[in-house]
């Protein structure tokens, strides 16, 4: 998922994102965030099954040496490892991470695409087991599986608190990056409270926005999509779901730029989705609309038209209609579908905007929205 202008020293350089997920291996979408630039490490480094790499001395947290984070680094991949299972379906494969003792497994939407059954393998080996669709939300690239029998013994993970984060802390990323189960790599968060847009080309190219998300060093590779971006305290702090490309080196991947979306917002929806398989309180904002791009005639996108209002819908309360093209919410223009799905990610639920639209009579008007919840 993945969205906004890069604003660094490249600034004039638009990332592609590349969902993680194997089979989504073509998926790109431009991307730019919104939130201050911060530095990304790029050096991560993997391992393979129950052992994850060392750092250097000098990038030990309070003076410790590098033995003894080495050791810090061995008990979290064995306390954590277990819980990340890599989960296959007819189109491709991605990973998971064990939420709870029912046999949960939380995921991105993006790697359960449309299938309704799964094949979930464990690092630690064993029979695969069978896993059946519990709900996914694509809006915001989450998705919980179930295997029967309560779980097959499989072990849930710790989730942690995803708004204790600081930027440069240490955290791995486990997964099945290319289908190699119980793989981890490390690296550091790099920033905090980016806006992520990409395409989701299980969902026919839908593009999918992501608020929040967490940025990291730490290797995000095809098939890492669903996984676990854990702390040194063995706790879940993010669900990775989408790495980077360059595309001033031919959409290259970009090392060191990873994104996850915070465990905050996956456990909100995740136990939305176990309780009744949908989600009513996403915390995501809303103008109750479905819309198209419009274009001027240059061809140049000039705004979104409202081809559909929703049953009470936010915007037909405000005295929208179909027809009516949006060009701008919040005083921040929308020339497109892409950047009005940025826009409402960073707003929030009954906040009052004002959007700016061209009736159908080519007449200009600005609107009170208080925005709807975006649910699904």
């Amino acid at each position: 998922m993945k969205q906004r202008a890069n604003k660094g020293a490249a600034a004039a350089a638009v990332c592609a994102i590349l969902l993680a997920a194997a089979g989504c291996g073509s998926s790109k979408a431009k991307s730019s965030d919104s939130s201050p630039a911060a530095a990304s490490s790029s050096s991560s480094a993997s391992a393979a099954g129950s052992s994850a790499s060392s750092a250097s001395a000098s990038g030990s947290p309070g003076g410790q040496t590098s033995d003894q984070l080495q050791s810090d680094y061995e008990t979290v991949v064995s306390n954590v490892l277990p819980s990340v299972v890599q989960i296959s379906t007819d189109s491709g494969l991605g990973s998971g991470v064990v939420y709870d003792s029912k046999g949960d497994i939380v995921t991105n939407a993006h790697v359960v695409g449309r299938a309704t059954s799964f094949t979930v393998t464990q690092p630690t080996g064993g029979q695969p087991l069978t896993a059946s669709l519990v709900g996914s939300y694509p809006a915001g690239d989450l998705a919980v599986i179930r295997v029967g029998n309560g779980g097959g013994g499989l072990k849930p993970a710790k989730f942690g608190d995803s708004t204790k984060l600081r930027v440069g802390q240490i955290v791995l990323a486990m997964g099945s990056p290319l289908g190699l189960t119980g793989t981890v790599t490390q690296g550091i968060v790099s920033a905090l409270g980016r806006t992520v847009t990409s395409n989701d080309a299980s969902g026919g190219g839908a593009a999918i926005t992501v608020g929040d998300a967490i940025q990291t060093s730490a290797a995000i590779n095809n098939g890492n999509s669903g996984g676990a971006l854990v702390d040194l305290s063995s706790e879940v702090v993010g669900i990775p779901s989408a790495a980077a490309l360059n595309p001033e080196l031919g959409n290259s991947a970009a090392p060191g730029i990873g994104f996850a979306i915070p465990t905050a917002t996956a456990t909100r929806i995740a136990d939305q989705l176990i309780a009744s398989g949908k989600v009513t309180d996403s915390g995501r904002a809303a103008l109750g609309v479905k819309v198209i791009g419009v274009v001027d005639n240059t061809g140049s996108p000039a705004g979104v038209g409202i081809a559909q209002l929703e049953t009470n819908s936010a915007a037909g309360a405000a005295g929208l209609k179909v027809g009516d093209v949006i060009t701008a919410v919040n005083g921040t223009p929308t020339p497109d579908p892409t950047t009005l799905s940025q826009v409402l990610v960073t707003l929030k639920p009954g906040q009052q905007v004002k959007v700016d639209y061209t009736a159908s009579d080519g007449s200009k008007k600005t609107a009170t929205v208080t925005l709807g919840t975006l649910n699904g």
